[in-house]
């Protein structure tokens, strides 16, 4: 009599290995956890740390992408890492570019999001997406995958908003979300202690002052919206806890979800609306 085979997967709640036709998962009580709807490409790019991190990077590189096909800058072939491939300042207000000129003018609030999947050229958007697959693993795992999602988005818009206030009058980029991630991740170190947590505390803490440090030097970058990341990073890391403080709940979820989806929505609307105007409506920009 042939034996049944067993499929083991990750457990879509807790992580946990288990095995495919498991009626509740043995460590969490998750029912039907082998369930399509509960184990498949789509919930996996939201529940597992390393494809989370890896599904927002493809997301920034898909609207830098977008942003040079609809308009890129006269110079952006020449042989200049600081020009090369660059979308046009037009291109990058279509698709949401926030700060006092996007929110004042044209009453485009929801930019306060958007902007943190729009790049200015190359150099920007390989620095933030090399910073976010170095930080963003670490936090995903020590966080759980929901409070991930939710420092991440919530952290961006708060950055953004300060900057905004401060009257930062155009701006981009994923670096006021990855400050999120940081302060995030540097409230864990604190607060864990340990050889672990004090040598993440110790790195973070050194990138902060040398980015800042940084910021100050260069003119262009929006030390507002890194401050105001960094600042509600370690804000919601306290509020929000790390897994050995309190495992992930139906409210982490409930708030992941929400951020999801008005990511999405967002992204779309901003797309969709960029390109009527860009390719067929008036110009309004």
């Amino acid at each position: 009599m042939a034996l049944k085979e067993r499929r083991s997967i990750l457990c879509p709640n807790c992580r946990k290995l288990i095995s495919f036709d498991e009626r509740y998962c043995p460590y969490c009580g998750t029912a039907r956890p082998g369930a399509p709807w509960k184990s498949n490409v789509w919930t996996r790019a939201l529940i597992d740390p390393d494809q989370l991190v890896w599904t927002i990077i493809y997301v920034n590189i898909g609207m830098y992408l977008i942003s040079i096909l609809f308009h890129p800058t006269s110079s952006s072939l020449e042989i200049n890492p600081f020009t090369f491939l660059s979308p046009s300042n037009n291109s990058l207000l279509l698709l949401g570019a926030t700060g006092t000129i996007p929110v004042d003018m044209y009453h485009r609030w929801w930019t306060f999001l958007s902007a943190n999947y729009l790049h200015g050229g190359v150099l920007h958007i390989a620095f933030n997406m090399m910073a976010l697959r170095s930080i963003g693993p670490i936090v995903a795992s020590e966080y759980g995958t929901n409070r991930f999602i939710v420092i991440y988005t919530v952290t961006g818009v708060v950055g953004f908003v300060v900057s905004y206030f401060a009257g930062v009058r155009f701006t981009i980029g994923a670096s006021a979300a990855l400050f999120g991630l940081i302060g995030a991740a540097i409230y864990y170190g604190k607060s864990r202690g340990g050889q672990y947590g004090t040598d993440i505390y110790r790195q973070l803490a050194t990138w902060v002052v040398a980015l800042f440090i940084f910021g100050f030097l260069v003119p262009a970058i929006n030390n507002w919206a890194h401050g105001g990341g960094l600042i509600s990073g370690i804000l919601l890391g306290f509020l929000l806890k790390y897994n050995d403080q309190s495992r992930e709940t139906l409210t982490h979820k409930v708030l992941a979800l929400i951020c999801v989806v008005v990511t999405v929505v967002v992204l779309v609307w901003a797309v969709g609306s960029g390109a009527y105007i860009r390719f067929a409506g008036p110009r309004t920009f």
